[in-house]
């Protein structure tokens, strides 16, 4: 068990759920928000080690919440791993640009999940901008 904790930012219902069953297989504390306005209370009340941040989502954007997140102080070391179905390269170096850590096109592999929240987990690192 990691003991680490993550947020999933996604109105979707079936990707939340699934998130939910192959994160917490791996030992991860979850919790879910569907609601870009709700996310930012979320991160400050929770204090995730990890935002997994869908970009489209209603009332508030994935790029206005990571810009938010970057933002304040208090904040700002904040692990963020941006999810999308708009997997363009333009759409990858926005979210990069935005302050994210890492950034994963939908459908994604599960292997591929998997390894980039252990990355960001462990060291921490951030994502290549090449």
């Amino acid at each position: 068990m990691t003991g680490k904790s993550i947020l999933i930012v996604e109105d979707e219902d079936n990707i939340a759920l699934a998130l939910h069953h192959l994160l917490g297989r791996e030992g991860y504390r979850l919790s879910r928000v569907a609601d870009g306005a709700l996310a930012l209370d979320a991160v400050r009340d929770q204090r995730p080690d990890l935002v997994l941040l869908d970009v489209m989502l209603p009332n508030v954007s994935g790029y206005e919440i990571c810009q938010a997140l970057r933002a304040d102080a208090d904040l700002a070391d904040l692990r963020i791993l941006i999810m999308t179905a708009r997997g363009t390269e333009i759409e990858r170096r926005k979210g990069l640009a935005m302050g994210a850590d890492g950034f994963i096109t939908k459908p994604f592999e599960l292997t591929q999940l998997r390894q980039e929240v252990a990355r960001l987990l462990t060291d921490g690192g951030t994502a290549d901008e090449a």
